[in-house]
């Protein structure tokens, strides 16, 4: 379900100059990176890229979302890391996206870490935003 505009509690703000291959930053400043091709795509990979970008944004989200339903579920999930690797290559359209999210979570059993992560997948915004779009596989 979308939210309208009179629910945004917080609007993060970034300008772009000369796209893949030139530098992003927030309006207050936070952020301020240059951005490059990686090499596999024939880039320098001296800068960041948005794979990247969009890697630590989902990471620390689903974490995040991963915090919530393990609180829910009286879970310890104490010392616990979520990664998120994404994958960028061509498609019918031109480029596209592969998300692959594992977690580590060191006081849980497999079986728990399993629900927890498919919940936390539910509730993620950043899941949300990319059902039906990209592939997103938990590991």
């Amino acid at each position: 379900m979308s939210i309208q505009q009179t629910d945004v509690l917080y609007t993060a703000v970034a300008t772009a100059e000369n796209g893949r291959d030139g530098r992003v930053a927030t309006d207050d400043g936070r952020l301020d990176v240059v951005v490059n091709p990686p090499k596999e795509m024939g880039g320098s990979g001296e800068g960041t890229n948005p794979e990247q970008l969009f890697a630590a944004g989902y990471s620390a989200c689903f974490q995040g979302a991963l915090g919530v339903v393990a609180r829910q579920a009286a879970a310890d999930i104490s010392g616990s890391t979520v990664t998120a690797k994404v994958g960028i290559g061509k498609n019918d359209d031109g480029f596209g996206l592969i998300v692959e999210i594992s977690a580590h979570l060191p006081g849980v059993d497999t079986e728990t870490a399993k629900e927890l992560l498919e919940k936390a997948h539910q509730v993620c915004p950043y899941s949300k935003a990319t059902r039906g779009n990209i592939t997103v596989t938990l590991v």
